[in-house]
Parts: C-alpha cells; structure tokens; sequence
C-alpha cells in the first residue's frame, strides 16, 4: 500500500533532519515543551536551555544546526545572547531566530544589530516557524559544506609546508606575525583575518614547483628562477574558485612584488602593491632569512633585520611597514638561527 504524497515528503523530511540539532532558549517551561514537541515530531534534535548562560555553554560546546532565542529573558536578555553567539568564533555561524512579543521597528533594530538571522513573532503560526527552520538550516548546511572546502585547502597548505624540511612551519609562522603586524597597524578585524589567511595561503602555489628547484643547494640559473616566480599566480589560481579566499588573491598573487617595482608577476610599485601584500612581503623574507636553506644557514635575528633595513633603503620594501614590524618583534621572542 502506498503512502499519500504528502507523507511521503514528511517521512523523506524526517529522514534528512534525522542528525538536525535545533536549541531552544527560553525562561518559560511551557514554551520550550511547546517547541520541543513540535519540532521532535518533525525529527529534529531539540537541546533546551532556560537561561542566557546555559544557552551559550550549550551553543559552544555542541553547536547546533539552529538556535531559537527567546528575547524577554531575566538576567541576560536575547539581544545580549544573540550578540555573544554571533560574536564568537566557536558559534558565530549558528543561524538565529529570535521569538519574540515585542513587535515596534526599534526592537527589530535592535535584533539585527545583534546578529539575529530571523524574526517570528508570538503566538506564531506553526507553518510559518518550520518552514523557516528548515531555511537556515539549509544555510547552516551550506556554510558547513564552504567551511569543509577552507579547511581542506588549508590542510593542503599545510602540509606543503611540513613535507619540505627547509620550510616546516613557515606559512603558519608568516600568518601568525603578520596579523600581529597588522594587528600593530591598527586594521580591522576583518582585513587582520584576510591576512592571517593570506599567510597561510600565500605559498600554496609552489605545490606545483618543482622540488629539484625548491631544493637546489645553489644559484637558481635563468630558467629555474622563472619557475619558482609562477608560484604566486599558479597560488591565485588554486584559491580563486573559493568565495572566501576571494579578498586573499591580490595578497597571495603580489606577495613577491617589490616596493620599488622591481618585484613580481606584474612589476607593482609602491601603494600600488596591496597593502596585505606589502606586509606578507616583510615578514615572508624576515622568516625565509631567519631560517635555514638548501644553500645557507638561517640567520640571527638582529643581522637578518639589519641585511632588512638595507635593502628597505634600496626601494624593495615599503620602510614604514618594515620599522613597524621590528617595532612588533620587541615583543615576540627571537627565533633561534638554524
């Protein structure tokens, strides 16, 4: 015998959802049970919290698929733990619903400025809640999906760096300085996190240079050196498929350019060249000339910094960038030569 259409679609829904965590978040039992009931009839995982505090332990430590936040809450308010949630790197991509009485245009505001991804007003249509459930959810399944893709193309950065004894470590060392760099120049958040992935990108390229070359204990000739100057535009050409490395391109591409033009692929000068770019430079060659290669031993870090100066007052990097990142290592400890 078979099943009416409409049962079917409800039994595939259920099927989907089975693995679907959805918190609830309110001081008042009965409106949890309500949700609870609604939302377990559809399959879904329902964790329950009665407070703000609560609620965020749970966001963090299972962080679900959804969180549906009731405003008018004792002690911490939905507004506040909206605002948390969404301001954690742990939870900031948890979709969020706020249930709420309180309908003028201010509280709306306020909600937005919070972070709050949605709006159901109570006593809410039953319908109208699960069909935005199902909405965000699909959009927490789709970031999910983003952040598998970034994590994958940062493993491959990774171990590129740990499959090469010369550069073990160097991307994260780079990424790590230059958000401190960054960080001291006084950037935004936002353009500190570009870098702080730039720098872990921004040698991804040589995945398709050839070892022999990469390892070569002498002068690269003529031909060998040309090569090794694809790696930035073959790096731009891995990550550009990926919406989130779209801001990193111009740094990861123009990290070998030169403040006096003198650099490459496109021979950039002066504010021309990206600014990410222009402090991934300065702390890629601080970290190369502090560590060892196939034809030298690293450098001390005073030597390195000065043979730095020098060549900052030949035009090859931008000298204010270069005096604010030895102004930085005063507080980072010295890496020991190799």
């Amino acid at each position: 015998m078979s099943l009416p259409a409409a049962n079917i679609k409800e039994a595939n829904n259920k099927i989907n959802d089975a693995i679907i965590n959805i918190m609830v978040v309110d001081d008042n039992y009965s409106n949890v049970e309500l949700l609870d009931a609604l939302l377990s009839s559809r399959g879904y995982n329902v964790l329950k919290a009665y407070n703000g505090e609560d609620a965020l332990k749970l966001a963090e430590d299972v962080r679900p698929h959804l969180i549906l936040l009731d405003v008018m809450m004792p002690k911490m308010d939905g507004y506040e733990v909206c605002k948390r949630v969404k301001t954690s790197d742990v939870t900031k991509f948890i979709p969020v619903i706020m249930l709420t009485a309180l309908s003028s245009v201010e509280d709306k505001v306020k909600g937005i400025e919070a972070g709050a991804d949605d709006f159901i007003s109570k006593p809410f249509q039953k319908p109208e809640l699960l069909a935005r459930v199902r909405s965000l959810v699909r959009v927490k399944n789709l970031l999910e999906e983003l952040e598998d893709a970034r994590n994958v193309i940062f493993s491959l950065a990774i171990a590129l760096d740990f499959n090469d004894p010369y550069t073990h470590g160097h991307s994260q060392r780079v990424s790590e300085l230059a958000v401190k760099l960054s960080g001291f120049l006084g950037l935004s958040y936002m353009e500190q996190e570009n870098i702080r992935d730039a720098g872990l990108l921004h040698d991804i390229g040589k995945i398709a240079t050839d070892k022999g070359v990469l390892h070569k204990p002498g002068a690269l000739n003529g031909i060998e050196y040309e090569h090794v100057k694809q790696h930035p535009v073959v790096g731009e050409k891995i990550c550009s498929p990926l919406n989130f490395a779209k801001p990193l391109l111009p740094i990861i591409r123009s990290h070998h350019e030169r403040f006096n033009g003198a650099g490459y692929p496109d021979g950039l000068y002066g504010d021309n060249i990206p600014l990410g770019a222009r402090i991934i430079a300065i702390v890629d060659l601080y970290d190369a000339l502090t560590s060892a290669r196939p034809y030298r031993r690293g450098m001390m870090q005073d030597v390195a910094l000065e043979v730095m100066k020098i060549e900052a007052g030949k035009g090859y990097w931008d000298r204010e960038i270069l005096m604010s990142f030895i102004a930085t290592l005063k507080d980072t400890p010295k890496y020991k030569s190799c």
